[in-house]
């Protein structure tokens, strides 16, 4: 698997999301994903890891994750083929808004 197969799943995005904030324990990351049992966040973070996306220490009986932003780096790669089109899009946008009213 490689990071933009294991991101294209959406509870590892919001893994991703929790640790872009800070570095958690695995029982908070299991907390903060209802529905979820601990063996599926275990596994969803086990594919981070192997990508590169996070990493793990041992903390006593705990295991505290954190985001490996240099992960990112292929997925901000290609990504930055398109930012070009960002702001003419963005142009677009405001100018739609405008016309309409909503803007604030």
């Amino acid at each position: 698997m490689d990071v933009f197969e294991a991101v294209a799943e959406p509870h590892r995005r919001a893994l991703l999301d929790l640790l872009a904030d800070h570095e958690r324990p695995a029982g908070e990351l299991v907390e903060s994903l209802p529905g979820l049992t601990q063996p599926a966040v275990s596994r969803h973070l086990r594919i981070l890891r192997e990508v590169g996306l996070v990493e793990v220490r041992p903390d006593g009986q705990r295991r505290i994750y954190a985001l490996r932003a240099g992960g990112l780096r292929e997925i901000d790669g290609w990504i930055s083929r398109y930012r070009r089109y960002w702001p003419r899009h963005l142009d677009a946008l405001t100018e739609h808004l405008d016309r309409k009213g909503k803007r604030a």
